[in-house]
């Protein structure tokens, strides 16, 4: 007696039982936690609305923009603008610039946070620990114009701290303008960051330095290793990924320099050195109402990052190994 055998399943029913059987675990996954999932939506409508929406007018940068016909009305102008921007008069200038106060503040800026979060880390004086992170975030909190008006005030040759230890030491006429100096300009405009973010910049390594298991340190002091040794073969290893991201995090702005702090330091004086990329954008895309060029700048600038994120992440995995990036 033959026993009929069911046919089997074709390929694409199969498919489509593993999609069902994928979307009912979602289903009951979403059921078990649908207040966390309601939550995310506040930031997941945040990024869509503010970082997804706006790249619909991205294509003006390949139009000639005009507010009157509207983006779709505009003529289409392919690479026009970007050519244009490659071949203006002060485009090396502002390539320099950018890249000079952007890695400027990476070599400066990026270990003196690292630095002063292991010392924080080692001092075992808990007042003196929090009053020195206390004094040390309390710059962050600064606006960027009272920021810039506090420098101006102490380098005021006439009225400043600068022009009256001029005179106190026997100067004669009026201090030297460091302010109105191209050569000055970098180093006030890195320095006064400095300042002003270390402290609140410490503040992922120092949360990192506070996961550090107390049984390596223990271990390491057992086998004769100084507080130093310690720093540099337990602490230090221990925030080694996080520096990593970091570091392919602020490669990935290299060439986005905020145009705001730069803007109100500029002069006519020191805007050889002092004439960026995003101020010039600033200038011409809102000042002259260039908005398709000035789009095209912004574009330009974004595909530089994207590509030194890319190429810093891949250089961090070659490195170690494939052990530390973000991808």
């Amino acid at each position: 007696m033959k026993t009929s055998q069911a046919p089997a399943a074709a390929p694409s029913e199969l498919a489509v039982n593993r999609n069902r059987t994928k979307f009912q675990k979602f289903c009951v996954q979403f059921r078990k936690s649908w207040q966390l999932h309601l939550l995310c939506l506040i930031p997941v409508a945040y990024i869509l609305l503010f970082y997804y929406t706006p790249m619909y007018g991205l294509q003006i940068a390949f139009r000639d923009f005009k507010p009157r016909a509207g983006i779709w009305g505009s003529e289409w102008v392919g690479l026009k603008h970007l050519t244009d921007f490659l071949h203006a008069y002060n485009f090396s200038e502002l390539i320099v610039n950018t890249l000079a106060l952007s890695l400027y503040s990476i070599f400066v800026g990026f270990p003196i946070p690292i630095i002063l979060a292991l010392m924080l880390h080692v001092s075992e004086r808990k007042a003196l620990k929090k009053f020195t992170q206390n004094v040390a975030y309390m710059p962050h909190f600064i606006s960027t114009v009272v920021l810039v008006g506090i420098v101006n005030q102490i380098l005021n040759p006439v009225s400043g701290v600068i022009g009256t230890f001029y005179h106190m030491f026997g100067g004669i006429g009026v201090a030297p303008d460091i302010r109105a100096s191209a050569a000055t300009f970098r180093h006030l405009y890195i320095w006064s960051g400095v300042w002003q973010q270390m402290g609140w910049n410490t503040i992922v390594y120092v949360a990192a330095l506070a996961g550090v298991s107390h049984e390596l340190h223990e271990a390491a002091e057992l086998d004769g290793a100084s507080r130093w040794k310690r720093v540099l073969n337990v602490d230090l290893p221990a925030i080694l990924p996080t520096i990593s991201i970091m570091l392919i995090l602020r490669f990935g702005s290299v060439m986005s320099v905020g145009y705001e702090k730069v803007y109100l330091m500029q002069n006519d004086l020191n805007l050889s050195t002092a004439e960026v990329i995003s101020t010039y954008v600033y200038k011409t895309g809102l000042g002259k109402m260039r908005m398709s060029y000035g789009t095209a700048i912004d574009l330009f600038n974004s595909v530089i990052n994207t590509t030194m994120l890319l190429s810093v992440n891949a250089i961090v995995r070659k490195l170690t190994n494939g052990e530390q990036g973000m991808f």
